[in-house]
């Protein structure tokens, strides 16, 4: 988690009253109904929903589905209202909207959006009174230039400033060491308690009821439904159960039989004594809230008082199944079951660099202090979403105070409407594999998200540890070749290899990098991608998701879940596209019928399995089959000359065309081998089983001897598959995009009988954005994903992938933007400079397709 917002532990002085006059309207949400005033209609209520915690997210999400007319929700709470002892009863609520993720970033605006409209007996649930990064290094003040960008293209304002306007907006701090800041004017301190009450009223009348001291015992089922939630107090019937439990989510979670890779840490959080620079404070804060990156604090204002939250200490994880109850907390003299007692010695360092920051502290002494539990995951983000296993158990869990309302929106789309309206594959319960989910696993990553808030992380650096975990069955002979490794769902994947670095000697014109780009790339990558243009390369593609789908109805029940003809003879591959009901990409597949009944599909994400699982009829069987196969990429001009004399089928064109598949063997291995390239040259994708890889690579890397071939990375692969303009799921596009506007029309099949998706398609109005290919006019210039795109001057929109095109000599950029001629002049922003581009037309390289059909 690079840039996450702090939600952790802090004392709220705000008071809540036990009822009071709460405006009855909000700020409507980008799609659906936003909360109404008054009355509810009189309608269905809906199906009954249990909520389990009455937190933050819990009553934001009962307002969300009450205002959506899911008006039977009962809220569950094993502690007292208003302040059930959670996290919300003490986060100190500093909103920090900007991130370098896009969901995260929007669930901050909505956020912030909706607690500006609510107020308690006057009290705002949201003083906005800015934000403030501050940069002390050179590398600091470059990663706030990075973050005044991903503020750009979400729509945030953020300006960077000098260490003087630093000074002026915080005249406590000592400016002498500072370089600079980060000043964000809509971000501020969210009133966490105050929100939960002024939506659990909103929700109450509605028809909402919310009971707290019940504590839940037992989560029951039935024929893999769930049915009911079981309390001390008495069962409580559901078709729906959303655990909102915040650390305590593993706990609901082990009772309802469903995995919840959540490890809950303690936080430090202190509070000055009154500090005479702040004795005419009137308001509870008039300074923008203050982050001190450098030295992993934050600060904000207490009135008189200064608290400071530090995550410079040792992580310090909590078993959520051994924290006490409320009323056990409260018999140990603790004020929260959340909160535990203050650890001095992990306090010492960071109170040192407190005092140098801000010189009035250097007389000053922390009057009170505490280790406050909060919610981390292997990867930083939320988990939200149905349960693969138990239909009708959500995940609303490792959301933070910042994402609170934002969350809960979207959640209650995914439930009333059956999907959100902005794309959260990044927080999808799914995304982490089996190998991700062990206890030591998610422990592991818990603490390192922790350690890593505030570092610099470059979008390409790999977690520490544990590495390695899964390996290919070629990660011996890689790493007898020099293998750059990379992560990605916990696969070591090779990015250029040593081995080839005498292949850089031959290379002309290849500019220099900024150290920024130049972090975990090498030149020897564009050695390997004018290998694959020249002769032939190895490529493991043995990460990529495969799927296999079975049985009598397999043919019907994939030709209606995707967009693109299938219904091809056995031998045919398909590019084709996995739709929701609006027309939202929510994959990309490649589908290869092998037999009548039997079809190979290449898929993005356990969510592709979940979603199709989900569809499936009786007489369709689905299995992951990804762990026990492998994948070798043979691509090049030289790449049938490589392949053929290993095998007796025939490999030419004639006989085996492009987007063809053939079970045969190469030398002694069963293989079921694809001609399809994803870098744009004459190739095949090699299937085996995983006992049988290592065989496989042998066998081609000893046949591969006389035609130069090599063993290529994935850095390689990513500027190839770029010059051709081959999309990337995930990050070009996304259930947010439709496949016209992400120029992928081509694998729509409109004329074909009905498929997921397509009635949607049919009423799209004009695009009013495209996913648009850029050149950089600089051929020594270089951009890698998410900066803003200015056109006229103003942001326009932003970038999605980027890469150096090795065969083009220029940086391709794909973004986002309003429909653009092609020849448009456009800018870049990369880390704050205004980096010169033009729209150009596509495909950018060989645009006829004569080398990938040779």
């Amino acid at each position: 988690m690079s840039s996450t917002p702090e939600n952790g532990p802090a004392p709220e002085n705000s008071p809540v009253p036990k009822s009071g006059p709460v405006p009855q309207s909000g700020p409507a949400p980008q799609s659906g109904p936003a909360p109404q005033s008054g009355a509810p209609e009189t309608r269905p209520p809906g199906p009954k929903v249990v909520i389990v915690g009455a937190g933050i997210v819990g009553c934001s999400l009962a307002d969300e589905l009450t205002a959506r007319g899911w008006t039977d929700v009962t809220v569950l709470e094993q502690g007292p209202l208003p302040a059930p002892g959670g996290s919300t009863s003490h986060a100190p609520g500093l909103v920090f909207q900007t991130s370098p993720s896009k969901a995260l970033a929007a669930f901050a605006q909505y956020t912030v959006e909706k607690f500006r409209s609510l107020e308690v007996d006057g009290v705002s649930c949201f003083h906005q009174v800015g934000g403030l990064e501050l940069a002390t290094t050179p590398e600091r003040l470059a990663e706030l230039h990075r973050r005044a960008g991903y503020a750009a293209s979400w729509g945030i304002r953020a300006e960077v400033v000098s260490a003087a306007r630093c000074k002026e907006l915080w005249p406590l701090i000592d400016e002498s060491f500072v370089l600079g800041g980060l000043h964000t004017p809509d971000d501020g301190l969210a009133r966490a308690l105050l929100a939960a009450h002024a939506q659990r009223e909103r929700a109450t009348g509605r028809g909402a009821r919310f009971l707290d001291r019940h504590t839940v015992t037992g989560i029951e089922r039935e024929n893999g439904r769930v049915t009911a939630v079981v309390t001390d107090r008495g069962s409580f019937p559901a078709d729906h159960v959303v655990s909102a439990a915040g650390f305590w989510g593993p706990v609901i979670g082990r009772m309802a039989g469903v995995d919840v890779p959540l490890q809950p840490l303690a936080h430090q959080y202190a509070k000055t004594q009154p500090l005479p620079e702040l004795a005419e404070a009137t308001a509870e804060a008039s300074k923008p809230i203050l982050r001190f990156q450098d030295r992993d604090l934050y600060f904000r204002e207490h009135h008189d008082r200064v608290g400071i939250g530090s995550y410079a200490h040792r992580p310090l994880p909590v078993d959520p199944f051994a924290v006490l109850t409320y009323d056990e907390a409260r018999a140990r003299n603790l004020d929260m079951p959340s909160s535990f007692p203050f650890t001095e010695d992990d306090w010492a360092p960071s109170w040192d660099d407190c005092r140098r920051l801000m010189p009035a502290l250097r007389g000053a002494e922390v009057e009170e202090g505490f280790n406050g539990v909060f919610s981390f995951t292997p990867d930083g983000m939320p988990l939200l979403g149905e349960s693969r296993t138990l239909r009708g158990f959500w995940l609303a869990e490792a959301v933070w105070v910042t994402h609170s309302a934002g969350v809960a929106r979207a959640v209650a789309e995914w439930m009333v409407d059956g999907r959100p309206s902005i794309d959260l594959h990044e927080c999808d319960l799914t995304r982490f594999e089996d190998a991700q989910r062990s206890p030591s696993y998610v422990r592991e990553r818990g603490c390192r998200q922790f350690v890593e808030v505030y570092d610099i992380v470059h979008p390409l650096q790999p977690i520490e540890g544990p590495r390695p975990l899964r390996v290919s069955p070629f990660h011996a002979r890689q790493q007898e070749l020099g293998a750059f490794f990379l992560e990605g769902g916990g696969w070591e994947r090779p990015h250029w290899y040593e081995a080839n670095a005498p292949l850089v000697d031959a290379l002309e014109g290849l500019p220099e990098r900024d150290a920024w780009s130049a972090r975990y790339w090498s030149p020897i990558a564009a050695a390997e991608a004018k290998a694959t243009r020249e002769k032939v390369a190895l490529y493991d593609m043995t990460p990529l998701r495969r799927l296999e789908v079975t049985g009598p109805g397999a043919l019907a029940f994939l030709d209606r879940m995707t967009s693109n003809n299938l219904r091809k003879k056995p031998g045919a591959v398909t590019y084709t596209l996995l739709l929701d009901e609006t027309g939202g990409v929510r994959s990309d597949l490649t589908v290869a019928r092998l037999a009548a009944d039997r079809f190979q599909v290449g898929a993005n994400s356990p969510a592709d399995l979940d979603w199709l699982l989900g569809h499936a009829p009786e007489d369709v069987h689905l299995k992951d089959i990804t762990s026990g196969t492998c994948c070798i990429g043979v691509w090049g001009p030289l790449a049938r000359e490589l392949v053929q004399p290993l095998t007796h089928d025939d490999f030419s064109h004639e006989g085996f065309g492009y987007f063809r598949a053939k079970e045969t063997y190469i030398g002694h291995v069963p293989v079921t081998a694809m001609r399809l390239s994803y870098v744009g040259e004459l190739g095949w994708e090699l299937y085996t089983s995983a006992d049988l890889g290592l065989r496989l690579w042998d066998t081609l890397w000893e046949a591969g001897r006389e035609h130069g071939a090599v063993a290529a990375g994935r850095s390689a692969f990513n500027s190839l598959r770029l010059e051709k303009g081959y999309r990337a799921w995930g990050v070009d596009m996304t259930d947010e995009h439709h496949p016209f506007e992400a120029g992928l029309g081509f694998a729509v099949r409109m004329d074909k009988d009905g498929f997921v998706g397509q009635e949607a398609l049919r009423d799209l109005p004009d695009a009013t954005r495209r996913l648009t290919p850029l050149l950089l006019d600089d051929p020594a210039s270089v951009v890698l994903g998410k900066e803003p795109v200015h056109v006229g001057g103003a942001p326009a929109g932003y970038v999605t992938s980027a890469g150096y095109g090795y065969t083009l000599g220029r940086c391709i950029a794909y973004a986002w933007l309003p429909p653009l001629a092609a020849g448009t002049a456009v800018h870049i922003e990369y880390f704050g400079e205004k980096v010169p581009a033009t729209v150009a037309e596509e495909p950018l390289f060989d645009p006829k397709m004569t080398r990938i059909r040779r």
